[in-house]
């Protein structure tokens, strides 16, 4: 009997005649898979622009009055400044929530490349949020912005975000949304075929 005439499923078969991979090898190579994962990384990092202006434009301000010789905040009761963290947090997790599902509806098969990516992505995408919304919001410099407005003139303080943490809520959420929905909408491994 020749190699050729054993039955496919035969253990004798020999493994080289199915090549490098198994002959039901139908998903992306090695190549294909990281260059995916790079690709989904750099359009979430993007995505990190609309979150800042979003954080710029809903986060609560903090007033600041100057009695000419030192700054103080205007409502020591209020809880504006606690408030910017908050708005990040629901922010980012929105969106981690949206890239997440964005994510699995362009790359069912899933993979760990593309896991990586989106959890780095919106890192980095976080990461930009956070500068942009820091640099486009209220000036930085409290003491010089308090002598252009005046004595007694009330002024907005600077734009922070003080829990460095909320950085890791749109990783967090897309991660797991994305992970959830392949767990239960992806694709499935193959049964094994029955012996008799």
């Amino acid at each position: 009997m020749t190699p050729h005439d054993r039955h496919p499923h035969d253990p004798r078969r020999s493994s080289a005649a199915a090549g490098p991979y198994p002959e039901n090898h139908d998903g992306p190579g090695l190549g294909a898979e990281l260059r995916q994962g790079a690709l989904v990384a750099v359009g979430v990092t993007v995505a990190g622009v609309a979150l800042g202006l979003l954080w710029l434009w809903l986060a609560p301000r903090v007033a600041l009055v100057s009695d000419g010789k030192a700054v103080f905040i205007k409502n020591t009761e209020g809880e504006e400044a606690i408030g910017a963290d908050g708005t990040f947090v629901l922010l980012a997790a929105g969106l981690g929530v949206l890239t997440g599902a964005v994510v699995f509806w362009f790359f069912r098969r899933g993979g760990i490349a593309i896991v990586i990516g989106t959890a780095v992505g919106a890192l980095l995408a976080s990461v930009v949020a956070w500068r942009l919304g820091v640099w486009l919001g209220p000036a930085q410099d409290v003491a010089a912005h308090a002598r252009e407005v005046g004595k007694g003139k009330t002024f907005e303080a600077p734009l922070q975000l003080r829990a460095k943490g909320a950085l890791l809520a749109w990783p967090i959420a897309a991660t797991a949304v994305h992970l959830c929905l392949t767990g239960i909408f992806g694709p499935r491994d193959p049964e094994p075929p029955a012996h008799s």
